[in-house]
């Protein structure tokens, strides 16, 4: 089984990612973190994330020990990743690792969760369960906000709000794979909603569609 679940950055996709896998004892995949880990070392290289050129060469060979590295969660690596995620080069190299995982689980497992911006509509449209997780640009700021104070780090949620803007601004409107819903998603906004609400509103459709037909 194959679960694809999109939606913009802070929405909450993540933590219902992981938590499916766990529940169903499915793969999980972030997807985001194959954009994050070529951000991070575009930025360590010295260039700037728009950097065609040099962003596509690393996406080519990406070095695995990035998924582990601590600044793969800031601020400033998921800025770079949301421009390096506009570059069609880089999709291109990473979309076969995403669909291997997901046709091919790792461990055996009987199914894979995957996250992230596109995965219902590029990585896996022929998904058995399409979830579109959303909530409001600000609701967003603010569990953003927390997250950074959280980790001891000053935050600005001004700044922050202006960030989440620009991401969603560049990832809803790039030419390849743009950010938005599969048409055959099913929406869960998270903007009044827990994530244990979520969660089991999540795990009863699973469970629908794992029904013997």
């Amino acid at each position: 089984m194959i679960i694809a679940i999109d939606g913009p950055a802070a929405a909450g996709k993540g933590t219902l990612a992981r938590r499916l896998a766990e529940h169903f004892g499915f793969a999980y995949l972030d997807t985001g973190s194959l954009y994050r880990a070529v951000g991070l070392a575009v930025l360590r290289a010295g260039k700037s994330p728009t950097d065609v050129v040099a962003a596509t060469e690393i996406s080519v060979d990406l070095d695995r020990r990035l998924f582990s590295d601590p600044d793969l969660r800031a601020e400033r690596t998921g800025n770079a990743a949301s421009a390096v995620a506009a570059i069609p080069e880089v999709r291109y190299n990473l979309l076969e690792f995403q669909r291997k995982f997901a046709r091919t689980p790792p461990d055996d497992k009987k199914g894979a969760v995957l996250d992230g911006r596109d995965v219902g509509t590029v990585v896996c449209p022929d998904a058995d369960l399409k979830l579109f997780v959303t909530a409001g640009p600000h609701v967003r700021a603010r569990r953003r906000f927390l997250e950074i104070e959280g980790r001891g780090e000053a935050a600005d949620f001004e700044e922050i709000l202006t960030d989440v803007r620009a991401r969603d601004e560049r990832d809803m409107n790039r030419a390849d794979a743009p950010l938005k819903p599969a048409e055959d998603a099913l929406l869960l906004d998270t903007s009044e909603l827990d994530i244990d609400a979520v969660f089991l509103r999540a795990v009863a459709l699973v469970e629908e569609r794992l029904k013997p037909q």
